[in-house]
């Protein structure tokens, strides 16, 4: 009798088998987007989106980009390389006639007194703060808008930011590169493009190309597409890399245009 009522009562199920799957830490999230970009969005995608998995390394990003800007401008070679760059692009505007040559010379003599000094660090930190902060939310929507559209995800926006930010920890190792470059070569590395390292007329269309041969975007938008994938648990990870690097490359070749009418635009093209 004991026996039968041995078999009838239900059996607890072991440890093993009961184990709930906990949250990775930041720190886990961090070392996965180098190590398994793949594994680690899609144990991410099983919990609530956080803040903290776009704000953290957007932020370091932007304080890393700050650090090197500074770092750069201490460097002698690199300030008179800047000066340089800086007379030759008034001079052209007083060859086209866009400026006298005595306004040439005293923009150029107020460029000397701000750069370098504590309100061009100043106004340069709080401008990086902000325009990455807009550049930040702005790619999160067009990737997320043209994801939603075109594969009918039912990921909300906050998953969206923390594809796009996660893998910020690439740009931050790109940022390092690009500063031991600058120091070493005594040029300004504003990317670490196969461009940044030939002397091209930046509105070729040679120019635009060899700006985008670059290993760190590359990964960068690659992993950006795997976090799309695993965070919209779609089974085809190889569209949304697509969607992902082709629209870094159309909106790319959209602003190589643009900026050849609208100069200002020239800073996105190698993003």
């Amino acid at each position: 009798m004991d026996e039968m009522q041995n078999q009838d009562a239900p059996k607890m199920s072991s440890v093993d088998d009961t184990q709930e799957e906990h949250e990775l830490s930041h720190t886990d999230k961090l070392v996965g987007v180098f190590s398994e970009p793949g594994a680690m969005f899609a144990k991410t995608s099983n919990f609530p989106a956080k803040n903290s998995d776009w704000v953290v390394p957007l932020l370091i990003t932007i304080a890393a980009t700050i650090l090197s800007i500074i770092v750069s401008f201490s460097n002698p070679a690199v300030k008179q390389e800047m000066r340089a760059e800086n007379e030759k692009q008034i001079q052209k505007l007083v060859e086209e006639g866009r400026m006298t040559q005595e306004q040439a010379d005293q923009q150029i003599d107020m460029t000397e007194k701000f750069m370098g000094g504590p309100l061009f660090y100043v106004t340069t930190s709080i401008s990086t703060l902000v325009m990455m902060f807009i550049f930040f939310f702005i790619v999160a929507g067009v990737f997320h808008l043209f994801a939603k559209l075109i594969f009918k995800g039912d990921a909300g926006f906050k998953y969206s930011m923390v594809a796009y930010g996660l893998p910020y920890y690439i740009i931050i190792i790109q940022i390092i590169v690009g500063l031991i470059l600058t120091l070493a070569m005594g040029k300004i590395f504003r990317s670490t493009s196969v461009a940044a390292f030939l002397d091209l007329d930046k509105k070729s269309i040679l120019y635009f190309i060899l700006s985008k041969l670059d290993i760190f975007s590359i990964w960068f938008y690659a992993v950006v597409g795997i976090g799309f994938a695993k965070m919209a648990k779609a089974t085809d990870t190889k569209k949304y890399i697509i969607l992902i690097v082709s629209l870094w490359l159309g909106f790319g070749l959209i602003f190589f245009l643009l900026g050849k009418f609208v100069p200002f635009l020239e800073r996105f093209t190698a993003a």
